[in-house]
């Protein structure tokens, strides 16, 4: 039958991958009604640079003529509808900062690697408030500050999928703190992620729906998966290979 590759139908082509997530992310468009915008320099700011088409008004789809490394000097503010597309390239991201999805709509990050960001509270990708309709793809994320993936402040309809998550602590966040009430509109779909050692958070929920699926949790430091006040958890398919710490499903309670 031959190795079958995620989206293979669609890879070959460049908008064709619009569309294609699952769960609850399934409506992210990105930049499919845009032009397409290249970077074209590693730069952190500038003409050419990932920051200024992602700063711009207009859809985007947005593609990479050159690999490398992108040091941030702060967080990278993604405007709504852009698809961020790293395929046939090696995009790294570092620095000071991370992606910042802000009041935002309908955005697509695709094949890119967050590493090693440092600061206060800087996570690789953070998802709030009120953004919606968002899908992240084949990315590697890796040692950042904070978190790697945090969806909190009612932002909601969002998918992450086919990631690798490694040498990390806090993983991912769903849902801010037992205050914020708004959180119970937040839906996220979870598919086919690799948890490679990291300590907890795999996810770490609050007041959301959660659908996890495919997904390998592997060695992880305090435990796999965390529920707390309001939160609904549906795991489906997962394999959850411990380690030294056994404990992989934990309840915390909290009073709202």
């Amino acid at each position: 039958m031959g190795l079958h590759f995620p989206y293979g139908h669609v890879d070959s082509t460049l908008r064709d991958l619009a569309g294609q997530a699952e769960g609850f992310g399934r409506s992210a468009l990105g930049g499919l009604n845009g032009d397409v915008y290249c970077v074209t320099t590693l730069n952190d700011d500038g003409p050419g640079s990932l920051r200024d088409g992602c700063r711009k008004g207009e859809p985007l789809w947005i593609i990479f003529e050159v690999s490398g490394t992108i040091e941030l000097s702060s967080y990278l503010s993604v405007s709504s509808c852009k698809t961020i597309d790293g395929r046939g390239q090696r995009i790294k991201l570092t620095g000071k900062g991370g992606l910042r999805l802000k009041e935002c709509q309908h955005v697509i990050i695709c094949n890119l690697i967050l590493q090693g960001g440092r600061g206060n509270d800087v996570d690789a990708i953070q998802i709030k408030p009120k953004s919606q309709h968002i899908w992240i793809d084949r990315c590697t994320l890796s040692d950042y500050a904070d978190g790697l993936i945090d969806i909190t402040r009612e932002s909601t309809d969002i998918t992450v999928s086919r990631c690798h998550f490694v040498n990390h602590n806090k993983t991912m966040l769903i849902g801010g703190d037992a205050s914020n009430t708004g959180d119970r509109c937040i839906r996220v779909t979870v598919h086919h992620c690799f948890f490679d050692g990291t300590r907890q958070r795999h996810p770490r929920v609050r007041f959301g729906k959660v659908h996890l699926y495919n997904n390998y949790m592997r060695d992880w430091g305090i435990y796999a998966v965390c529920a707390s006040v309001e939160s609904e958890i549906f795991s489906e398919c997962n394999i959850y290979e411990a380690g030294h710490k056994k404990v992989a499903f934990k309840y915390l309670n909290e009073k709202v």
